[in-house]
């Protein structure tokens, strides 16, 4: 066993730090040097000493230096999954009591700007009734992830699922993705579109979330089995916004059906297309690594989990 092994050599080597242990888990769950300082409250400098300090006194590489951050080797693997648990149950032990204190801190929430406006902000309306204090920010995964690591964020909800050993995630919704268009651009597209395929929609303005159309190509690939050719008329780094211009009479557009399920049922938007097979997206909830307990983490948690599958 390879971590008894390193902490038997600590603590030959001296005695068994526990700043060092800490930080080197703040490292490990986080990824970075970087990143284990802003959860530890550390300098980068501090981090990347401490850590050489413990690598010299187990005598073992611990970490692979990358580009971008760091990865465990297997023997930090081993160590980690040893020493985790307890640390975790220390850390509550000696952390606040929200019982003292009157209150919970305020649960740090992030995820796309269009799913916590239109979803998740009115699924967690009763919880900020009952005294659940919550501080939300928008933005894309990756660099949400990124803050997640950090310690910037409690939850975040992940249009895919993270990369790596660091971060737990599990699926909270599926969202499928319509082809659509004000009635007045269905009425020249649709007939067409049947006859045609995808190149009827050639001359009609596309309406998208990026220059780089992921949405709008992803749809092609899974539905069409092909590449979608042409560049985007209209981008709008807001699906909302893209929804609005749409209805409008912008052109025509794919969008998650959650965000316009009224427009739809009201006629402002007509599906251009209707596959037996759409194409779905998993969304996923992120929870921060090493967070002490904090009891409105849980609470929504379990909500955002009771309720996404209705979305």
């Amino acid at each position: 066993m390879a971590a008894p092994g390193i902490l038997g050599a600590v603590e030959h080597a001296g005695h068994l730090d526990l700043n060092l242990l800490r930080t080197f888990l703040a490292v490990y769950r986080s990824g970075s040097f970087t990143g284990a300082a802003q959860l530890l409250g550390l300098s980068q400098p501090t981090v990347t000493t401490q850590m050489r300090t413990l690598e010299r006194q187990a005598g073992r590489e611990l970490f692979e230096r990358l580009p971008r951050g760091v990865a465990p080797t297997p023997v930090a693997d081993a160590l980690a999954a040893r020493i985790a648990a307890p640390l975790d149950e220390l850390a509550a032990v000696a952390g606040p009591d929200p019982a003292a204190t009157g209150r919970a801190d305020p649960v740090h929430l992030a995820g796309p700007a269009e799913l916590l406006c239109g979803r998740v902000l009115p699924a967690l309306a009763p919880l900020v009734a009952d005294g659940v204090r919550l501080r939300v920010a928008p933005g894309l995964t990756d660099p949400l992830l990124e803050e997640l690591r950090a310690g910037r964020h409690d939850l975040v909800i992940a249009t895919t699922r993270p990369r790596g050993r660091t971060l737990t995630a599990v699926p909270l919704m599926d969202e499928e993705f319509v082809l659509v268009a004000a009635p007045a651009w269905a009425d020249r597209l649709r007939e067409r579109l049947a006859a045609e395929g995808p190149a009827a929609l050639h001359s009609a303005p596309l309406v998208t979330y990026a220059e780089d159309l992921p949405i709008a190509r992803r749809y092609w690939r899974h539905v069409f089995g092909r590449r979608l050719s042409g560049p985007a008329a209209l981008t709008v780094p807001d699906l909302r916004g893209v929804l609005a211009a749409v209805v409008a009479g912008a052109g025509f557009t794919v969008l998650p059906r959650y965000l316009c399920l009224a427009e739809l049922a009201s006629g402002a938007l007509v599906p251009l297309h209707e596959p037996d097979d759409p194409p779905i997206n998993t969304g996923y909830l992120v929870q921060r690594p090493g967070a002490q307990e904090n009891p409105d983490v849980r609470r929504v948690r379990e909500r955002l989990l009771s309720v996404a599958p209705t979305w």
